[in-house]
């Protein structure tokens, strides 16, 4: 056996980008891309691929250097996915919703050789760019600039001489793409948020990609030709991952360069839309935006959610509409999905409520990870399967990144005792599902109790007054903390109806007396990241501004078990 080695015809390091090359061949004529008016076929994707690759290697791009672009899902960001690493380069996808100042911090410390910018976004590129070079030092060199202009109605617009239909048009389709040695070598690199500090470079590997790529889309049952609508951003873990994942199923790619309900609907009418992507802030907007699409789908619509953990009313009142969700858990240095929820076939069978609670849950873990446990908090212990005991969600396999971009403190630490930690607190249910509970900054700790604000959220948005909640730890004379809530309320008028002590009055009859807010702050909107998850950190700020008001009466038998304990003690 130890003489049966490797060669060229028993071993080809793994990548995603193959899977363009075969579309190629096996649906040359099959659709691959539509946008407006344009239509594209896999034949014609893979030839703009082939030609763009060829232009960035004639920019003096060499491997492992990093080509960052800004721009909305749009065919050229999707093209990028395979090109840029077709031509050895490392791709960086910048959120488009970022301001100048942390676009140059990206361009500065991912030392970007080559920027592609959409039309419309020259202005914010072009301000992060003078941002970059007035910052000085080695890493302040501006990179080349490439605009992305209307493909369908061309602007005209430029930063510089170069345009991206142009570099297509004189590239060599038969020049010969960048041949991988090393499956490990860097494909992307993605920026995580940074809400509470500088954000950190996350460098997917080709073998991550490629196999994180093929596990969602056997977990979650894509066939072929599917046709699958871009509502969730590409720049966003890869578009996790089904930028390479539509190819490899010869799909249809349906851009749109907007994410309104308006848009979404249209697209799922006009193009038959099998499947699609988003967080659960979308939700919100297909159910608002169903008011005004006229009749019940014509068929159903697959929708792969993740990020926040989703309400299970929310998630039932979306299946009643027409779309079958699946619940997936990931995180940006997990290539995107690392748990998805799995659907037993017995669950259908159950009440409808009862489906939903289920699905809520975020599973178990993705095909590419080789284990997800729980551990208690500062310990190398498993918490107990029942569905109870809090501890922190731990990942490890292939789908998890190589590690933060110059940064190998942050990477020790996160792969500190063979695990990456993932900083959610979580449990474990008996059938061996897991359910994230908090962030563990958000746990709130009241008298030694674990409150899990997720939770206290969850029934804070069955009231049929909330719109949106949000659950913070204030400071309590006695309990040390206990939870704030933040609302926004549906209508405008709704606070002329709805107080305070109604939303408390109904968390108390709905939960554990100790959980329910003690304090109920009505705003018109939440704080929010780029990524529509809201800001608990702006929230916590202000809740450190209150105090809980002691009850001279209380039913809550948690809040007399100190005096009961110091009773039995003296027995």
């Amino acid at each position: 056996m130890d003489q049966l080695e490797k060669c060229s015809a028993n071993y080809v390091p793994l990548s995603p980008i193959t899977f363009l090359k075969r579309a190629a061949s096996a649906y040359p004529d099959r659709t691959s891309i539509v946008y407006g008016r344009t239509h594209f076929s896999w034949m014609q994707t893979y030839e703009r691929c082939c030609r763009l690759a060829s232009s960035i290697r004639s920019l003096h791009i060499s491997k492992n250097y990093v080509v960052s672009v800004l721009a909305p899902n749009v065919p050229a960001m999707y093209e990028m996915h395979f090109a840029v690493p077709m031509a050895g380069a490392v791709l960086n996808p910048i959120n488009t919703r970022l301001d100048a100042s942390t676009i140059a911090i990206h361009l500065r410390h991912s030392e970007a050789k080559l920027f592609f910018v959409d039309w419309e976004f020259i202005k914010v590129a072009s301000d992060a760019i003078n941002i970059l070079v007035a910052s000085g030092g080695p890493t302040s060199v501006s990179p080349l600039v490439v605009v992305i202009d209307d493909i369908d109605n061309p602007t005209g617009a430029r930063l510089g001489e170069l345009e991206y239909e142009d570099l297509i048009r004189r590239g060599d389709p038969d020049a010969e793409p960048h041949h991988i040695t090393d499956e490990w070598d860097p494909i992307t690199l993605n920026y995580t948020s940074g809400t509470t500090s500088a954000p950190k470079g996350v460098v997917y590997s080709h073998r991550g990609a490629y196999l994180n790529t093929l596990a969602l889309l056997l977990q979650w049952g894509v066939g072929s030709e599917p046709v699958y609508l871009w509502s969730l951003p590409m720049f966003h873990c890869n578009g996790w991952t089904f930028t390479w994942g539509l190819a490899a199923q010869g799909g249809v790619n349906v851009c749109i360069r907007k994410t309104s309900a308006a848009d979404i609907y249209s697209a799922i009418i006009a193009h038959g839309v099998t499947h699609m992507c988003c967080v659960p802030a979308v939700f919100d907007m297909l159910i608002e935006g169903s008011r005004m699409h006229v009749g019940p789908l014509l068929s159903q619509v697959h929708v792969l959610t993740g990020g926040a953990p989703p309400p299970a009313s929310l998630l039932e009142h979306v299946e009643n509409m027409g779309f079958k969700v699946s619940h997936a858990y990931g995180m940006t240095e997990a290539t995107g999905a690392a748990l998805i929820c799995e659907w037993q076939a017995h669950w259908d069978l159950l009440p409808a409520d009862e489906r939903a609670r289920l699905k809520a849950r975020q599973g178990v873990s993705m095909l590419s990870l080789a284990d997800v446990d729980v551990k208690k908090l500062n310990s190398t212990d498993s918490v107990p399967r029942d569905g109870n005991t809090m501890g922190e969600i731990v990942l490890r396999g292939s789908n998890i990144m190589k590690g933060y971009f110059k940064n190998p403190e942050a990477t020790a630490k996160a792969f500190e005792g063979g695990w990456f930690s993932t900083g959610d607190a979580g449990v474990i249910h008996p059938d061996g599902y897991i359910e994230i509970k908090d962030r563990l900054k958000d746990v709130i700790i009241s008298g030694g109790e674990n409150i899990s604000s997720v939770e206290v959220e969850t029934v804070l948005h069955q009231h049929p007054a909330v719109s949106q909640a949000a659950v913070v730890a204030m400071p309590h004379p006695k309990w040390g903390e206990s939870p704030c809530a933040f609302i926004v309320l549906k209508g405008d008028r709704m606070e002329n109806i709805v107080k305070e002590e109604d939303i408390i009055a109904y968390c108390q009859k709905n939960m554990p007396r100790f959980m329910a807010p003690k304090k109920v702050v009505f705003k018109d909107e939440l704080p929010m990241t780029n990524k529509k998850t809201v800001i608990k950190s702006e929230l916590r700020k202000i809740a450190k501004g209150f105090t809980a008001v002691l009850e001279e009466k209380s039913n809550d038998v948690r809040e007399h078990l100190p005096e009961w304990l110091s009773t039995m003690s003296k027995l």
